[in-house]
């Protein structure tokens, strides 16, 4: 219903930002990191939101970056994941360092977040790594998006899990990735790729 938000800044405190869009002031709740990325008040501010409605309220959640909003959305998926758990992890751990725990099943760090303790963490990585399944590079060379080759790399499949957990399908991100570099680490592929696609 509401794709963003693009107005003055009028008001920000732990757990919510107010932007003011035509004389009407948009309560945001968000993260930790997007507030760290927010201009100060009374300077334009973007921010990419998702409405979330139910029996008892109504509340709009915004971010910074369209990555950030994609994760909120995947992660908010997983059973005993509510919204108010989403922003805990999200406000702990940046989208690539979330992606980067699922695929490397790190169930500690993602129990850094406040209220998320083992079991939960656990389910993340175990409902997230199977919605992955279906994004797997395949297991020999193969050829894509406009016969580009695609070869069978653990970095670059690892790359490619991770970025389903963003909120993107191996169709998006395959392309860019068979034009880097094999040698590149996870994270530099991660975040090459996630430059690439901002540029879109």
């Amino acid at each position: 219903m509401l794709y963003s938000v693009k107005g003055t800044l009028v008001h920000m405190e732990a757990g919510f930002a107010v932007v003011e869009c035509g004389g009407v002031g948009y309560k945001c709740l968000t993260t930790m990191q997007t507030q760290r990325n927010l201009p100060k008040l009374n300077q334009q501010a973007t921010l990419y939101t998702h409405l979330n409605v139910r029996e008892d309220a109504v509340e709009l959640f915004g971010f910074a970056t369209m990555t950030e909003l994609n994760c909120f959305k995947t992660v908010t998926t997983v059973s005993g994941v509510g919204p108010k758990a989403g922003l805990a992890i999200l406000s702990e751990l940046t989208p690539e360092q979330l992606a980067m725990a699922v695929v490397t099943s790190d169930s500690k760090t993602i129990t850094k977040a406040q209220g998320v303790g083992p079991k939960l963490a656990q389910r993340i990585i175990l409902e997230l790594k199977d919605k992955m399944k279906g994004f797997q590079p395949s297991e020999d060379v193969g050829v894509l998006a406009g016969d580009i080759p695609i070869y069978n790399d653990g970095n670059v499949s690892k790359a490619v899990s991770a970025l389903t957990v963003l909120g993107y399908s191996s169709a998006d991100v395959m392309p860019l990735l068979a034009r880097m570099d094999k040698n590149m680490t996870v994270e530099q592929l991660i975040s090459a790729t996630l430059k690439e696609m901002g540029k879109r």
